[in-house]
């Protein structure tokens, strides 16, 4: 029996171990030094780093000034000197006015916020420290035992006042609380329409198309079309003016395919980056892959040359590309396929303004009309959806998202009994023990870096998993998807990292107090009594105040890693050190960042939230918070100003979900004190007093709601005179209906397929490594002439035309011409790295010596990257060739860019494929059925690294050039 006896008692002792080790690890031991230590590495480092970054500046704008060199003059921060500190100058003398033209609204929006914190915390700090502190030490009694910094701590707290009549304190500083929020968000509130209202009348909203047009959602059947639109808005008792509208069409399989193609693009970069990586000496072996899974069955799961894979996935998908735009394009289509929704513009921003604010409580005829969004603000995949389907999207996404809050609990809580103490790993794992015990330094190093290792890679991935659920949630805009994200974060962050690891370890006291009791043949409801839940959690909460207070102190370090860019430049170096970049890359690189405003804003709640929740519990974590939001108020506006950029510009739409998130962590505050003050013995006529704050915050949101909200979402005319000389320029007058279908069509109609890049030095070596199937030139030459003739340059008459040896289908990049500087009007860069290209004047941007030649603009002020202009762009036309077409595509030179797309140049659509061979060992470019894209066969793929199969008697030199497909037939010349 004694073995049988010893299987049973030994997972028992485990278990109560664990739930020992369980509570031991939420209540938090605080150590003297833990404070001082604390301190100050948060203070040394955080002025390190300081003194780091104002030693590089200087010599590193790309990094840590890049707007400087990018954005236009209008938009461009002020100049900066060269000296160790000259940064703080600009800080000082650049205003909030300013500043909105400089950064935008959206930027100013949080450099408000964060002042407005910064200003609460400062009263906080002296009202709460002043009265509580004193109160706390002078009434404490049965002083705990330890160092006078633990003992100090202690006393700071309620933990010790053992009489109810100090506990008035509590209630008159919830007061003052509550009181300074509210009339700091008043005062900001205000000032928030203030700046709206000048928003609304500044030149760069309101020469913005967006700013005149409305958005109509949900349009039923038979009013999809611009005159059932028009109806709709002449119902609204707005305005007589008729606007110019437009209807949505179905994109079919666009988005998709456009992606896929993008994906090929990239990954035909990498591919060509590492097999260039040393021109010299090429590897012996071609690099291969498995296709595609829509490919596979072709290749019989084989791997092939990933080379000519890819380059002829890239060409196929392209052709399907723009098939289906024209398909799209057709007036029957067009007419067919209608969406639910549209947008009409109108000739003035009054007008539009207008006409949705008498929409906006009301729906007409089942369609809400409301102020449309930038065009790059719209998430385009989900404006099809119905409201019914949103409302499902929706409730399954809050479904998911609250199963991840709740099922969090348990990693979190392994986290904390196992990663940071590992002596609980090993007294619950005999195994572990005994190699625990034989490394203590090695596994004391793995404890110091595994939990915060992993709790910090957790925190970076959720505000990307929650931006995938609000994608999948049916979210219609980046903005509300933002505004979403910032909540999910925020109530992961206060439910997980605040409610349950500070009180955790009281209610799990309470629960084997009432287990305990109930043992003894006590009742339930003595047992609870019996049990005092409140100062359970009153205990918790002081036992693991320190821990918060250093925690705090400890998010100084993060502000100033923040304005060293010291994670980008690290992973930067390590990306040129140990990988193989592709010019796309680095170019990505060099352009300013976009500011992530659903995590800083998430941060900064958070930290709110947890000080003032502690406010009345270790009134020191009042002055700890007012100093990090002091520096942030510094830092932060640097970045915004030198370095990051708004990627959606949303107007200041953030302010309304920042303040019902600060009036919530106020009423959780309130819910604090007023627990604190029941567990200190304080009388029911102390909680009565503190019925009313919860009462007076709703009463001020309905005020505020009433008072500002329409001003800051709609432009009301004439409550700041008007800058003449900021209009003397505006065109008011309606764009053609062509203008609104580019600018509010689906951008899959009309985006500009992104061109591989491939870098300058490796220029010489495509011909080899396509077999001559890119080579134009000399395809157009050799075919029906027997003289050896260059091309002439149909710019300069006379002179050669450039050498396109390599084919039109790469864009070649000079190591000089690797920086965003000579990309940043690009449609493939400026939309995700220049905020929609709107701080970049496309009037400085240079064209070549071909588009000057035909009249246009000169823009020298941005060197133009290198690109081969020896490519033909389909010139023959009914049989007839046509010498302007293949260097001038629609009115446009190789240079300049339109909302088309950059395929409409077809830099890549006119690049002929290799086919496969008939039985006569004449090749078929177009045989039905090899592949997906019916004229590109993947069994002519190379399998063995090198050499083409199933072309039996030809040899490579002797197929058939590039272009010759597209020759015209009966010698059309």
């Amino acid at each position: 029996m004694e073995p049988k006896d010893s299987n049973i008692i030994a997972p028992r002792q485990a278990g109560n171990t664990f739930l020992t080790a369980l509570q031991a690890s939420f209540a938090y031991q605080f150590q003297a030094d833990t404070l001082w230590i604390a301190l100050g590495t948060s203070i040394g480092s955080m002025l390190v780093i300081t003194l780091f970054f104002s030693l590089l500046r200087p010599f590193n704008t790309t990094v840590y000034a890049p707007k400087i060199k990018h954005a236009d003059k209008q938009h461009a921060p002020p100049p900066i000197g060269k000296g160790l500190f000259a940064w703080f100058s600009p800080l000082i003398t650049t205003h909030e006015d300013q500043l909105l033209e400089k950064v935008g609204m959206d930027a100013v929006i949080f450099l408000r916020f964060t002042k407005m914190c910064r200003n609460i915390f400062l009263v906080l700090s002296i009202v709460g420290c002043g009265i509580l502190i004193p109160v706390h030490i002078f009434e404490s009694s049965n002083y705990p035992t330890g160092s006078p910094t633990e003992r100090a701590f202690a006393t700071m707290t309620p933990q010790y006042v053992l009489e109810g009549t100090p506990m008035w304190s509590h209630v008159v500083c919830s007061w003052v609380f509550d009181i300074t929020i509210v009339f700091f968000l008043w005062r900001n509130y205000r000032a928030v329409a203030r700046l709206k209202t000048v928003y609304f009348e500044s030149s760069d909203y309101r020469i913005s198309l967006h700013s005149r047009t409305v958005w109509l959602e949900d349009i039923p059947q038979l009013a999809r079309s611009g005159p059932g639109l028009i109806k709709i808005l002449e119902s609204v008792k707005g305005t007589a003016r008729t606007p110019q509208a437009i209807i949505a069409r179905k994109v079919k399989d666009l988005p998709e395919l456009i992606e896929q193609h993008s994906q090929s693009v990239r990954k035909l970069e990498s591919i060509l980056a590492k097999y260039f990586k040393n021109p010299d000496k090429l590897p012996t072996s071609r690099p291969m892959l498995r296709p595609s899974k829509n490919d596979r069955k072709a290749s019989q799961g084989r791997q092939i040359d990933a080379i000519d894979y890819l380059t002829d996935r890239i060409i196929g998908l392209e052709m399907k590309i723009n098939g289906v735009r024209a398909e799209v394009d057709d007036q029957n289509y067009s007419d067919r396929e209608a969406m639910p929704y549209g947008f009409a513009t109108y000739e003035s921003v009054e007008e539009a303004h207008t006409v949705a604010y008498a929409a906006r409580k009301h729906r007409i005829e089942g369609v809400s009309v409301k102020l449309a969004p930038k065009p790059n603000d719209l998430i385009w995949d989900n404006l099809a959806l119905g409201k019914g389907s949103r409302k499902a999207k929706r409730f399954m996404n809050n479904i998911w998202v609250a199963l991840l809050t709740v099922v969090w609990i348990a990693p979190n809580a392994m986290i904390a009994v196992f990663l940071t103490r590992l002596s609980n790993l090993s007294a619950v794992w005999p195994a572990f023990a005994a190699t625990f015990n034989s490394n203590p330094t090695t596994w004391a190093a793995v404890q110091a870096v595994a939990a915060p290792g992993l709790t910090s890679l957790v925190y970076l991935l959720l505000p990307i998993v929650f931006r995938r659920l609000q994608i999948r949630a049916g979210d219609m805009t980046k903005t509300s998807r933002e505004h979403h994200v910032m909540h999910r974060l925020y109530a992961f962050f206060v439910f997980n990292n605040l409610i349950v690891f500070s009180t955790v370890s009281g209610i799990w006291s309470f629960v084997t107090l009432v287990i305990g009791s109930r043992n003894g043949n006590e009742s339930v409801w003595d047992a609870i009594n019996t049990g005092d839940l409140p100062s359970k959690i009153m205990v918790a909460l002081c036992t693991v105040s320190p821990f918060w207070v250093t925690w705090l102190l400890q998010r100084n370090l993060g502000a100033a890693v923040d304005l060293a860019q010291v994670i980008n430049l690290t992973w930067v170096w390590f990306a040129r050190t140990f990988m193989n970049p592709t010019p796309r890359q680095t170019i990505e690189w060099t352009a300013p960042p976009s500011f992530d405003y659903a995590s800083y804003y998430n941060y900064f709640l958070f930290y709110s939230t947890v000080s003032l929740c502690y406010a009345t519990v270790q009134p020191i974590v009042l002055p700890v918070t007012f100093i990090y939001f002091v520096i942030d108020c510094w830092l932060k506006k640097y970045l915004l100003l030198y370095v990051f950029i708004t990627k959606t510009e949303s107007g200041g739409q953030f302010w309304n979900v920042l303040f019902n998130r600060v009036l919530f962590a106020t009423f959780l505050a309130n819910c604090i004190a007023a627990l604190v003050i029941k567990a200190a013995f304080g009388s029911w006529t102390m909680l009565g007093c503190m019925v009313p704050l919860p009462i007076l915050l709703l009463v001020f949101k309905i005020y505020c709601s009433k008072t500002f909200e329409d001003q800051c979402k709609y432009y009301i005319p004439g409550s700041i005179k008007k800058d003449p000389e900021a209009f003397s320029n505006v065109d008011m007058k309606l764009s053609p209906s062509t203008t609104l279908g580019v600018r509010f069509g689906n951008p899959a109609l009309y985006k500009p397929l992104i061109i591989p890049m491939v870098h300058e030095s490796a220029k010489h070596l495509l011909a080899n490594v396509y077999r001559g199937r890119l080579d134009s030139n000399s395809a157009s030459t050799t075919a029906n002439s027997d003289i050896a003739m260059g091309h002439m340059s149909s710019v300069e008459p006379g002179k050669p035309a450039p050498s396109a040896s390599a084919g039109g289908m790469f864009r070649f990049v000079p190591e000089a011409n690797l920086d965003f500087a000579f990309y940043k009007n690009d449609p493939a860069f400026s939309g995700e790295h220049g905020g929609g290209g709107e701080l970049y004047d496309r009037a400085q941007t240079p064209v070549s010596s071909a588009a000057r030649g035909r009249g246009l603009d000169s823009r020298s002020n941005s060197p133009a990257p290198t690109f081969v202009t020896g490519r033909k762009y389909s010139p023959y036309k009914d049989g007839v060739y046509d010498s302007d077409s293949a260097f001038n595509v629609g009115g446009r030179g190789l240079y300049t860019y339109s909302n088309d797309s950059e395929s409409d140049g077809r830099l890549l659509a006119e690049v002929q494929s290799v086919g496969v061979a008939d039985e006569s060992g004449r090749e078929d470019y177009f045989q039905d059925g090899a592949s997906e894209y019916g004229q590109l066969g993947l069994d002519r793929w190379r399998t063995g690294g090198s050499g083409y199969v199933g072309i039996p008697g030809v040899e490579d030199e002797e197929r058939p050039l590039a272009y010759d497909a597209y020759r015209p037939a009966n010698g059309a010349s």
